[in-house]
Formats: C-alpha cells, sequence, structure tokens
C-alpha cells in the first residue's frame, strides 16, 4: 500500500514538471467533480447509541470484593482482581455495565487514568466473557450476562507511567501511592454511596500502608485487607505505602485523632526536631479554632518526602495526599515555599468535603462535575491555607506576607485578566486538564486559586473594618463550616448561601461585591485586601524571600518582574510574561539562552548584566539564543534592574493582616 502510494506521488509529480500550468486545470476539474450532482443525496450523522443508565439512589445487591497487588515495582505495574455481583435486572436483560472512574474528585475534571488500564479480562465461571468498550463513553464496559451468572470475575492491570514524561509516578523502588480510582470498576446505574465494596491490598516485604480506611484481621502474606465501605469511601481514602514509614499522632491527647504519616526515599529523611513537629501538631489546634469543627472521626496526612514519586497535592474527606521535597525536615531552613499544602489540603477536609458546590457534587464519578464556585472551594481554601500555615508557624508571618506580595503582584501583571473572567478559569480544569501552557499569563489557567484568595482576602478585611474589628472571615467560617460538627456526610451550597451567611457575619451586598470580582473582566486584580488589610504592594531591588527560596527549590530563576521571564540553571526558559521586555525582543518558551553579553550562560552571569544595564550608558542586554535548531541574537533594551515586589505597611492604619496572621 505504502509503496503504490509512492509511485502514485512521483508519476504526479512527473506530470506536473511535464504540463506546467496545465497540473492547475486539473486540479481545478477535480475540485469541480467533488460537486454532488443535482437531487444527489447528502448523509446525514448516524444516531448515538443508548446513554449509559442514569445512576439510581438504591442500594447495590451485595458487596464487591477487590484485591490489588502493587508489588511490582520493577515494571510499574499494578494487577488487579475484582468479583462483581451481577444485580437480577442485569441478568434479565443479558447486559451489565461496569465503569472505570473518570470525574475525579478534587482534579475538577474527567481526568481518569483510562490511558493505563489494560489487560482487561472478564469470566464467569472459568469461561470468558467478550466485553465490549463502549463507543461514546470509552469508560464504560459493556458485559453480556446470562440468567444464571451471578457474579463476574474481572482481571486487569494499572499500567502506571515508568517517568514524568508519561504521566505521575505512582511506584518507586521505596513507595507507592495506590488511588483506588486507577484500579477498580463498579456497576454503573447506581450512586456511588449505595455500592458495598471490601478492598484487599498486597505490598512488597517489609512495607508499611498508610491510608484513612482502618485493616481488618491480620496482615497475611503482605496483603492488607480493609473493612466493608461504600465505593465512594474507598476512592476518598488512597494509600501511601512505603519502605521507610514514621507514624506520628500530632492531635492532642484524648482529642480526634490526626496522625501525619511520613514516608521517604530513605530513613534519614525522617528524622525532624520537636520544634518542626510542633508547627504541625499547632496546624491541627489553629485549623479547629478556625472552623469550630471537625468532620472526620479521624484523619490522616498521607505525606511523601520524595524526589521520586510524583508531586501531589490532594484533599480527601479523612486524609490527603500531601508530596514535599525529601529534604522537607533536613533543610528545614529553606523548605518553608511548600509548607503550607499540608494547611490547604487540610482545610479541604472542611471545604471542598464537606461543605461542597451543588453543582460539583456527583452521584457517580463517571457524571459530569460543574464547577462554578471553586472560587469558594479553591479561592477560599488557598487564603485558609496561606494563613492557617502562619497561625501555626509552618511559615513566619513576614514569609506568609512576602508569599502574598508574590501572588498579588503576579496576578497586577497578568495579561489575560483583559479577556478573561475568574469564573470562566473555573472551566480550565476540563479546558486544559492542567497541560502545559505556552503563554499562561495571557490564556489564563485555575486562577480561582490564588484570585479568589486575593477575593477572600478583600472580604476579610472588609468585615473587619464593617464591624469596627469585631467579626472577620473567622466567624464566616464557623458559620458556613462549623455545622454539624462531627459529621462527615456532604453538605452542599450554592451561591446564595455563601451570600446568606457573609451577610449574617455583616450586613452588605456581598452578591454584588462577589459578582464584581469573579464573574466580570478586571484589568487590575483585586488587591484592596492589601491596602484594608494596612499594607500596599512596591517593588524594589531587594529579593523577595518567599520569592527567591521557592525559585532555587525549582532550581529556576525568576525574572518576571524584570525581564519578564524564568530561566532554569541550564538556561532553558520557563514561563514568558506576556508582551514584557524577554516577549517584545522575541523569546518564547523552551528556548535556551546560551551566551549573556558574549559570555557562556551562568544565572549568575545574567543577574550581574542585568543589574549592570542600570548604569546611565549602559547598552542592551545581549543574549545568545537557541531555539530548537536555530541560533540567534537577540537584544533587550531593559534598563531597570532586578525588581522583587513586597507589602509595606502603612502607618497610621490598622494593621489587618498581622491580626490575620496571628494564631488563635
Amino acid at each position: 500500500m505504502i509503496k503504490h502510494f509512492h509511485l502514485h506521488l512521483l508519476a504526479c509529480t512527473a506530470l506536473v514538471a511535464m504540463s506546467g500550468f496545465a497540473s492547475l486545470s486539473i486540479g481545478v476539474a477535480h475540485a469541480e467533480t467533488a460537486v454532488p450532482a443535482p437531487g444527489q443525496p447528502q448523509p446525514e450523522a448516524e444516531a448515538l447509541p443508548p446513554a449509559i443508565p442514569k445512576p439510581l439512589d438504591k442500594p447495590f445487591p451485595g458487596a464487591l470484593k477487590l484485591a490489588v497487588d502493587a508489588t511490582d515495582l520493577v515494571h510499574h505495574v499494578m494487577s488487579v482482581h475484582e468479583t462483581i455481583p451481577v444485580p437480577e435486572e442485569a441478568r434479565a436483560n443479558g447486559q451489565f455495565i461496569v465503569l472505570y472512574p473518570k470525574w475525579l474528585p478534587g482534579n475538577h475534571s474527567p481526568s481518569g487514568s483510562i490511558s493505563e488500564f489494560g489487560g482487561l479480562v472478564v469470566k464467569s465461571g472459568g469461561k470468558v466473557i467478550e466485553w465490549m468498550r463502549d463507543p461514546v463513553d470509552v469508560f464504560a464496559f459493556h458485559i453480556p450476562v446470562t440468567k444464571t451468572q451471578v457474579s463476574i470475575d474481572v482481571d486487569f492491570k494499572l499500567l502506571s507511567p515508568v517517568t514524568s514524561e508519561e504521566g505521575r509516578v505512582v511506584m518507586t523502588p521505596h513507595m507507592a501511592n495506590v488511588q483506588w480510582n486507577q484500579v477498580a470498576l463498579y456497576p454503573a446505574g447506581y450512586y456511588a454511596r449505595d455500592i458495598k465494596i471490601d478492598a484487599t491490598l498486597k505490598l512488597p516485604p517489609g512495607w508499611q500502608a498508610a491510608t484513612a480506611l482502618r485493616p481488618v484481621g491480620v496482615v497475611t502474606s503482605g496483603s492488607t485487607t480493609f473493612g466493608t465501605v461504600t465505593f465512594n469511601t474507598l476512592v476518598d481514602s488512597p494509600v501511601l505505602a512505603g519502605e521507610y514509614v514514621r507514624k506520628t499522632l500530632i492531635s492532642a491527647q484524648g482529642a480526634t485523632p490526626v496522625t501525619l504519616n511520613m514516608v521517604a526515599d530513605k530513613p534519614a529523611d525522617l528524622e525532624y526536631s520537636e520544634a518542626e513537629l510542633q508547627a504541625h501538631r499547632n496546624l491541627v489546634t489553629q485549623a479547629i479554632k478556625t472552623f469550630g469543627s471537625q468532620h472526620y472521626d479521624h484523619y490522616d496526612f498521607l505525606m511523601a518526602l520524595t524526589d521520586e514519586l510524583g508531586g501531589i497535592g490532594l484533599e480527601h474527606h479523612r486524609s490527603s495526599e500531601d508530596s514535599v521535597s525529601e529534604d522537607y525536615f533536613t533543610d528545614w531552613a529553606h523548605s518553608f515555599p511548600q509548607r503550607d499544602l499540608l494547611a490547604h489540603e487540610y482545610t479541604h477536609s472542611w471545604n471542598g468535603k464537606y461543605r461542597r458546590p451543588a453543582d460539583l457534587y456527583g452521584p457517580t464519578f463517571n457524571d459530569v462535575q460543574r464547577g462554578s464556585l471553586l472560587w469558594v472551594y479553591e479561592g477560599q481554601t488557598q487564603y485558609w491555607g496561606n494563613v492557617l500555615a502562619a497561625r501555626s508557624g509552618l511559615v513566619s508571618k513576614e514569609q506568609g506576607l512576602d508569599a502574598l506580595g508574590l501572588m498579588a503582584a503576579t496576578y497586577s501583571q497578568q495579561a489575560g485578566r483583559e479577556w478573561r473572567a475568574v469564573v470562566d478559569t473555573t472551566n480550565d480544569p476540563t479546558i486544559s486538564q492542567r497541560r502545559p501552557k505556552s503563554w499562561r499569563d495571557y490564556q489564563r489557567s485555575e486562577d480561582y486559586y490564588v484570585e479568589g484568595q486575593l477575593v477572600w482576602l478583600e472580604a476579610d478585611t472588609l468585615i473587619r473594618k464593617l464591624t469596627h474589628e469585631s467579626k472577620s472571615l473567622d466567624d464566616f467560617a464557623k458559620a458556613f463550616f462549623g455545622t454539624n460538627d462531627g459529621s462527615y456526610v456532604t453538605s452542599t451550597y450554592t451561591f446564595d448561601d455563601v451570600v446568606r451567611t457573609l451577610n449574617g457575619v455583616a450586613p452588605y451586598d456581598w452578591a454584588k461585591f462577589l459578582r464584581d470580582r469573579i464573574y466580570s473582566v478586571h484589568p487590575q486584580p483585586p488587591v484592596a485586601g492589601l491596602e484594608q488589610g494596612g499594607y500596599r504592594l512596591v517593588y524594589s531591588d531587594k529579593p523577595n524571600a518567599f520569592m527567591e527560596q521557592a525559585a532555587k527549590n525549582r532550581h529556576q530563576l525568576n525574572l518576571m518582574f524584570s525581564l519578564g521571564m524564568s530561566v532554569t540553571k541550564k538556561g532553558t526558559l520557563g514561563a514568558v510574561h506576556w508582551e514584557g521586555p524577554a516577549y517584545n525582543a522575541g523569546l518564547v518558551a523552551h528556548d535556551e539562552i546560551v551566551a549573556v553579553n558574549g559570555e557562556s550562560y551562568t544565572p549568575e552571569l545574567l543577574t550581574a548584566a542585568i543589574k549592570d544595564a542600570t548604569k546611565p550608558t549602559a547598552a542592551p542586554i545581549e543574549l545568545l539564543i537557541r531555539s530548537g535548531a536555530h541560533v540567534r541574537t537577540v537584544k533587550i533594551p531593559y534598563h531597570g534592574g532586578m525588581r522583587y515586589p513586597h507589602l509595606e505597611r502603612i502607618s497610621g492604619t490598622p494593621d489587618r493582616l498581622d491580626a490575620i496572621y496571628s494564631p488563635r
């Protein structure tokens, strides 16, 4: 077939060469014959097959049994065996449909790992059943059954990424992250909360597991069996397991237990000081004081100290998956830029898991979720995560203010603000599914996180101002998230519920306040909370400690407020600010700086060149750039020196940020 194609191509080329412009008329003639003859019928689209049956809120008969083998670390493969009862209705119809989870809580998108799913074999009574994938919904599988087949046995494999280029790595020589949504099928037609399941997990010899699930019986041959739970609880209770594990209770004696489960690449990374541990204890104390409740019977931080396992920060009702660098404890002085992660994910137990937007609650993991209120779910969580990190001592007040200043400055020069409102970015998890973007600050991404944080800071400082410092957003948190203490049954809410609760704290036109900032396009970010908090955003050549350390931890040089770009130690450009100096000089992400002013590139040399360019007679900064196979010289006429954002105290005003960041 390919050989004939090449012969045809050569013949056509020869014809063009011989006939000159005559070939154009031949092409036109061919185009004319493509027009249908008068009266010739046009094709119509074939009708789609019936949709997957909608779930009903009724008990599923029987319990699923799931066994996962996560011992093949070399090949990064998990093997799954599952026994699923077949309901009488399905047997009568001769058709049973099972689903692979698609819409994942916390991801806010249809990002189920279907591309890593493989090796599916279905049997009943030892005989293979030929299954068929749904032609429209590739996460659904149709299995023909007879009236006598009361259950099916399902085997498949999770072919997890071997390297980060393929996706998030979940298996390494020393640890594994088992997310049940990746290793389980479940029956269509039922709410996930109405399906019971028993799960067993096999790990390498000597490994320990950490999870919100609780084992039953004793571990045999490396296998741990967990008690019967509903399918939605199973998916909400991932496992972090490893060879090097340390578990420490960080809740107060006699209180609802909260455990810090640490899994590391090597034993030495599990060593910490009493002061470092105390900051994590303080986080629990400060969160409970802020929200006035707990919505779990126990809580487990699943904390991976690793540079090998893929990064993650994911909330669950009674646990969270938190990936930090392996030197989180051993280089405590420099790990502060990542220490709000635990505070953020812990806050989600209240905001996102217990209280959840009504349009983000789905009956199954294959029903569409909508994220119109993610600026509450994630935005206010981003706010509380930063505040609680400071209140607990995970970061200092100064580090917290530096982080806040960096966020305000970043959004102050964001080009995408000119065309896209915050509420539209709540669609970004579905639009982009967290893939990299060439022009992030023009395209915008999931900006409901940080811009939501700035909106809630403004709300907090405004409440304090309106009530003469007698109330704050803490009062909203207690009223909104503090209901039904002890319950971990999800409570949904709408925009009107948010507005009603705010008005109960401090009467104001909160509906207009929120709609103006979230639903409208604004060239400038909502930074009024800074000045109401007693500070203003300024720039100087003094480094912002949070910004500088965060860049070092990522092995980058952050020049977004000077040249308008970030660059790695090797000279590769990361983000490039839309219409900034680097952009205007023709630079784009992934360009490589080979030389600076005629000298081989180093971060130090580029920094020195920026500083030297402030001299009155300085020439533009000259860079030798490699773009793929092309090399060129660009000149950047920038003379503003190094610029870093800071928050500067406004004298004579109430220091509300100090009150916000102070421990309760």
